[in-house]
């Protein structure tokens, strides 16, 4: 699968019988997987199995799942209320006609408070079922869309992230062979640093200060800083190239890059590789931030 993007939108809408319903999937970046539902009166029992399925198909970013369900027409039913009905009855047969002696009439007791009343008929177990079963089906519609979208925008952060990795190691090439780290150029410098040293303070020891010089001259080499930063550039490669989820650990390279880039700056003995690793923090910087937006 191909790198994704955090970002995405999806819908779905379905119907069955009287029922009629829509699911909408909105997702941004986040550090790690969080999901906010939003499921209609009387459908927490689906809670458990949207998770389930949220978690099979999506590994990072905040995630907010809305449902709807609304009924196309209305199925109303008379529902008695036996005991209190059953409690009028008695009171009529116990005091006879001593208060009243018309008769009971079913408008006298429909229109007695708690005895019946109106109200949206319920259906069956197995209905319900073939319902829900419905609408986690259109849930997997709604979800195949928004990885869709996802995976789109991710396809064109990766085509970014891939030039900012050429931009990357041109610039790592350009450092490299960058004329001051010749041999003869370095060996040009050493003389003539120790040459000016032991012109200034003749007493001084000029096959010492060429030793120190040469050490010096060892610890500023960036050989190693290059050869890392070429390794990464081959990692990073490699995880776009491999695709699924690989935010985390291009930011953990970003940071090696970055790393790196600093070294080679701080041991710096030439205007141009200086200007070069200035860049390369620069393009680093960028790359780090579209791999936010990736999954």
């Amino acid at each position: 699968m191909k790198p994704q993007s955090m970002t995405g939108f999806a819908r779905s809408e379905g119907h069955w019988q009287r029922y009629r319903w829509t699911w909408e999937l909105r997702s941004v970046n986040g550090k790690g997987l969080d999901f906010r539902l939003r499921l209609p009166q009387g459908s927490d029992h689906l809670e458990s199995e949207v998770r389930k399925r949220l978690s099979g198909r999506l590994s990072r970013g905040n995630v907010q799942v809305a449902l709807s369900i609304a009924l196309a027409e209305s199925r109303l039913e008379l529902v008695v209320n036996e005991a209190a009905l059953q409690a009028v009855l008695d009171l009529k047969a116990r005091l006879g006609d001593a208060l009243d002696d018309r008769p009971l009439t079913m408008e006298g007791l429909l229109g007695m408070r708690g005895i019946a009343e109106f109200r949206e008929a319920e259906d069956s177990d197995e209905a319900i079922e073939t319902r829900d079963r419905m609408i986690l089906d259109d849930l997997d519609l709604a979800l195949d869309r928004l990885s869709a979208m996802r995976g789109d925008e991710g396809e064109k952060i990766v085509a970014i992230l891939s030039r900012q990795i050429d931009r990357i190691e041109t610039l790592t090439e350009m450092i490299a062979a960058d004329p001051s780290r010749a041999p003869a150029t370095i060996a040009a410098r050493l003389s003539e640093e120790v040459a000016r040293l032991v012109e200034a303070a003749p007493a001084l020891d000029s096959e010492r200060l060429y030793a120190e010089a040469v050490l010096l001259a060892t610890k500023a080499d960036i050989q190693e800083e290059i050869d890392r930063l070429n390794a990464h550039v081959a990692a990073a490669r490699a995880l776009l190239q491999q695709g699924g989820p690989c935010g985390r650990r291009l930011d953990f390279l970003a940071q090696e890059f970055n790393r790196e880039t600093n070294t080679i700056c701080s041991k710096s003995n030439a205007v141009a590789v200086t200007a070069a690793g200035l860049e390369l923090k620069t393009v680093i910087d960028q790359f780090r931030e579209q791999i936010q937006n990736l999954e």
